[in-house]
């Protein structure tokens, strides 16, 4: 099912049904190889042309690519009147858009909540897959969930149920502060009205609730596709470990820290043009191009865990590094062992590994 849009719009929108006939709407723009983005929990395709806060995103990606992206099931253009949320609906939804638009090979863009399903889809179809690209996203749930973070998960969903319908956005404000704290007031407004726009109250709690269940960290290992991870260092909405995660898992896969606290990166920030430059760069590679150069340690440690490691390389023991970073020892060696579990070394020669890596990569 199609339905071209206006004459004056810069995109088309179209309509398309998943496996399980709901019915799906996707949106193509720009011009160039393809580019499909995977759906993050909060779009409508329609809303996000006006929007200061993703405008920027559609137009500059739009300058070289043909960008194919869709609401997901249940939000903004998309079937309402859904309540299945799970990972292989979602996974069918991806594929039902890609088969309508008639994509044979196409670069993968998954952002925020869509890591797991492009990873999943990625991993079964890497033949079609030209390069992915994980912005700001994870492959599943951290393994050391905490007491806290569960009662927070909780205080955000009775926070759904509560307020997200009404007119007043006070309690919408508190998931737009935590995606773009460095925001204006306009863009804060403009993701306030998004939500309410993009979803019911009833389907972003659902939606949330079966979307945190999505885990695609067994895949890692298996995927054989050209791979970009991409993160904001200080956000709060999905912890940066999470794409170190990616990095250490995906063969082949180069991480790119950006210096922002913002989940979706704004236009007047300095991360952005480091962002698209990086994208572009590497979209614009060819897709037989060879594997993408390995993470290094450097992208990969914290900062005080690289002091601690570049130290180390000196010949420092760990009461010497201590003394000079003015730290416990038993702090220094949390600091290497966290070290060497982010570079995958172990045993009785992780120091000695851990600080090959570090100078080899000097």
């Amino acid at each position: 099912m199609r339905n071209e849009g206006s004459r004056d719009s810069p995109q088309r929108v179209r309509f398309c049904r998943s496996s399980d006939g709901s019915t799906i709407a996707y949106a193509v723009h720009g011009a160039g190889p393809p580019l499909v983005l995977d759906s993050c929990w909060l779009s409508h395709l329609e809303f996000d042309w006006q929007s200061p806060v993703w405008r920027h995103y559609l137009v500059e990606l739009g300058r070289t690519r043909t960008v194919v992206r869709f609401d997901e099931r249940g939000h903004g253009l998309s079937d309402r009147e859904v309540t299945d949320f799970g990972l292989e609906r979602r996974i069918e939804d991806l594929v039902a858009v890609v088969e309508d638009a008639g994509l044979e090979r196409f670069a993968l863009m998954a952002m925020a909540q869509g890591g797991p399903v492009a990873l999943h889809y990625a991993a079964r179809h890497p033949e079609r897959v030209t390069h992915l690209v994980c912005a700001s996203t994870y492959a599943g749930a951290l393994r050391h969930v905490t007491d806290d973070d569960r009662e927070l998960e909780a205080a955000f969903e009775a926070m759904i149920r509560a307020g997200w319908d009404r007119r007043d956005p006070v309690f919408r404000r508190v998931f737009t502060s935590m995606m773009i704290p460095d925001a204006t007031e306009e863009q804060m407004r403009w993701l306030d009205d998004l939500q309410r726009r993009a979803v019911s109250a009833r389907t972003a709690y659902e939606s949330r609730r079966q979307r945190g269940q999505a885990d695609a960290t067994d895949l890692l290992a298996t995927l054989a596709v050209p791979t970009l991870v991409v993160h904001s260092r200080h956000e709060r909405m999905n912890d940066v470990e999470h794409s170190r995660i990616l990095a250490r898992g995906i063969p082949g896969a180069r991480l790119v820290l950006l210096d922002s606290r913002n989940h979706i990166l704004l236009e007047d920030e300095p991360a952005w043009p480091v962002f698209l430059r990086e994208v572009s760069a590497f979209l614009a590679e060819g897709a037989d191009g060879g594997v993408a150069p390995a993470v290094s340690a450097r992208e990969l440690l914290t900062p005080r865990e690289g002091e601690v490691l570049a130290l180390a390389a000196q010949g420092l023991d760990n009461a010497g590094i201590g003394a000079t970073l003015s730290l416990s020892v038993r702090t220094v060696e949390r600091h290497l062992q966290n070290a060497y579990a982010r570079l995958g070394v172990g045993g009785p020669t992780a120091r000695a590994a851990a600080v090959a890596q570090w100078v080899r990569e000097g």
